[in-house]
C-alpha cells in the first residue's frame, strides 16, 4: 500500500487544523469471522482508528453504519438475492456497532442504506466541504464510495490506508490504487503519518 503524505506543505489545499474522523461502518457483520462479510483486517484497522480519535476527539468524529433498508424495487433486490444472510431486519444484533466503536463519537451514528456514506446526514455533522480523515470497513465497498462522493461534494479527503480494512489484501491494493487516481481531492496517508505530524495541532485547537 503507498501513501502519500499527511503534513503537506502548507499551501497544499488538503492539510487542516481540524479535520473530521470518519469511522465508516464498524458493524459486527464486518468483524465476526463467521460473517460472510468479515475483513481479516478488522481489529487492526480499529487499533489505529482508537489512536485516531484519541487526538481528534469525540466532537470530531462521526460513526457510520450500513442498514438494509434500501428500496428494493431496482438492483438492491439482486444484491439482497446474492447476499440473503444480510436480508434481516436493521435491528438485527449483524449491524450493532462493535465494542470498540462505542465512545469513539459524541454524535448519534449516520446510517445510510448505500455504500456510500456522503450524503445529507454525514454533511449535517461535519458541513460542506470538509477536511476528511477516512477510515474504516471495507476499503474497496464502503470507503471507497464514500470517499469519491465526498470528493465530488467538495470535501477534502484523506484516507487513512492502515485504518482501513478491506475484505483481502488484494482488494485493498486494488481499491487504494483507485482512490489515489483521485488527488488531489481524494489523499492517501496512514495513520503514523498523521499522529507524527498533526497531533500536536489538533490538540492545540481542542485547546484553544
Amino acid at each position: 500500500m503507498t501513501s502519500q503524505p499527511a503534513h503537506p506543505h502548507p499551501d497544499d489545499p488538503v492539510s487542516s487544523p481540524s479535520p473530521w474522523l470518519v469511522v465508516v461502518d464498524p458493524q459486527r457483520i464486518f468483524a465476526d469471522p463467521s460473517s460472510k462479510w468479515s475483513s481479516p483486517f478488522f481489529d487492526q484497522a480499529m487499533e489505529r482508528i482508537a489512536l485516531l480519535a484519541a487526538h481528534v476527539g469525540p466532537e470530531r468524529t462521526v460513526v457510520t453504519r450500513w442498514l438494509p433498508t434500501a428500496d428494493r424495487s431496482g438492483s438492491w433486490a439482486d444484491y439482497f438475492a446474492a447476499w440473503p444472510f444480510a436480508d434481516v431486519a436493521p435491528e438485527d444484533p449483524l449491524f450493532d456497532l462493535v465494542g470498540a466503536a462505542h465512545g469513539l463519537t459524541a454524535h448519534p451514528t449516520v446510517d445510510e442504506p448505500t455504500f456510500g456514506k456522503w450524503g445529507a446526514g454525514l454533511e449535517e455533522v461535519v458541513g460542506p466541504h470538509p477536511d476528511l480523515l477516512l477510515t474504516g470497513v471495507s476499503t474497496d465497498c464502503c470507503v471507497l464510495s464514500t470517499a469519491l462522493a465526498a470528493a465530488d461534494a467538495g470535501a477534502r479527503v484523506r484516507v487513512v490506508t492502515d485504518a482501513c480494512a478491506a475484505s483481502t489484501g488484494e482488494n485493498a491494493t486494488t481499491a487504494l490504487q483507485v482512490m489515489g487516481l483521485y488527488a488531489p481531492q481524494v489523499r492517501l496517508t496512514t495513520s503514523a503519518e498523521l499522529l507524527q505530524g498533526a497531533a500536536g495541532s489538533w490538540q492545540g485547537e481542542r485547546q484553544n
